[in-house]
């Protein structure tokens, strides 16, 4: 017996669809840049695990209940395996590995060696999902990596590095990748609250050994860190990976993994304003290159519908052969 697709999510008319779209990614974007500053604070009290687990405790809190004020109930069946992929790389193993990374290494080393992770989303997208490599996404993602190498040389020289630590986010990168792409097939089989909810959920189950450490830094840790804890858990975590999702269905892995080449510029941004950490020329110059590639990724080569256009909404359809067909190169 055949499961069959729910019907489309979102039935507006397409502007108003790329809009939404856009204005999802520039979300995620913008949220997942504010936790570099916020675990920078929860992490001089909380280990990589206990963070990991308290941030994604908090994110399954306030996902479930808008799961059911909204009534969406469970994702359909083809759902699954993307589900528990992704929920147990992405949610779990990356936010461990990521948190704990970064306290073996510099600032600057872990975010040149974590945004190798969109490089290899669209090299697993083309080879995965058959999405196709155009020339300005891999140009555009050549420019806003070497502005991510620049910022990261511009936050470096204040830390040491370890090879643990080089391993850790070079981990982290790989299971973003494979994190992401997994859950691309899934959202053709429920909503993004529906595959995020159960993916966090996933994730913090993974992450349960880490329980009673947890519980031991929560009674001895400052307010403060057990807040960005939380923030993390309900911003970043519960909101931007929804509107993530929302925008990943409706483009490809690649081109969404393009646009997260923004972080770096809007970190170096949140710093100076933040944590009056004033940004040096080459952090300036590297950021404005990470940005100029994110806008030459995302530009389009042909206006109008076409039979391989990436923005074709997918969110709560299924993918059948003849559209897999029209999405090969």
């Amino acid at each position: 017996m055949t499961t069959t697709p729910a019907a489309p999510a979102d039935s507006a008319p397409a502007p108003a669809r790329s809009w939404r779209a856009t204005a999802a990614a520039c979300t995620t974007v913008v949220l997942w840049a504010s936790a570099f500053v916020s675990i920078r604070s929860a992490g001089e009290a909380y280990s990589p695990g206990a963070l990991a687990l308290g941030r994604l405790l908090a994110g399954v809190l306030v996902l479930g209940a808008i799961l059911l004020v909204r009534r969406e109930g469970l994702p359909g069946r083809g759902a699954w395996r993307g589900i528990i992929t992704s929920g147990v790389l992405w949610f779990g193993l990356y936010m461990v590995a990521l948190n704990w990374g970064e306290q073996e290494v510099d600032a600057g080393t872990a975010a040149m060696l974590v945004n190798i992770g969109p490089i290899l989303m669209a090299l697993l997208g083309a080879r995965m999902l058959g999405e196709g490599l155009p020339r300005r996404l891999l140009l555009g993602m050549g420019v806003s990596f070497s502005g991510a190498v620049v910022v990261g040389l511009a936050m470096s020289g204040h830390g040491t590095s370890s090879v643990l630590g080089v391993a850790l986010c070079l981990l982290a990168a790989v299971v973003y990748a494979l994190g992401v792409v997994s859950q691309k097939p899934a959202l053709a089989y429920g909503s993004s609250l529906q595959i995020n909810t159960f993916g966090c959920l996933i994730g913090a189950v993974a992450c349960l050994p880490f329980t009673g450490v947890l519980i031991s830094e929560a009674a001895d840790a400052p307010m403060s860190a057990t807040l960005n804890m939380i923030y993390l858990g309900v911003f970043p975590t519960a909101l931007a990976f929804t509107t993530w999702g929302y925008a990943l269905a409706r483009t490809t892995a690649g081109r969404m993994g393009a646009t997260t080449y923004a972080v770096p510029a809007i970190v170096v941004l949140m710093a100076w304003l933040l944590l009056d950490e004033v940004p040096t020329l080459l952090g300036v110059l590297g950021g404005l290159l990470c940005l100029a590639g994110v806008a030459v990724s995302r530009s389009r080569q042909q206006t109008g519908p076409t039979p391989g256009n990436p923005d074709r909404p997918v969110e709560g359809k299924r993918h059948d052969a003849e559209y897999r067909s029209a999405r090969r190169p």
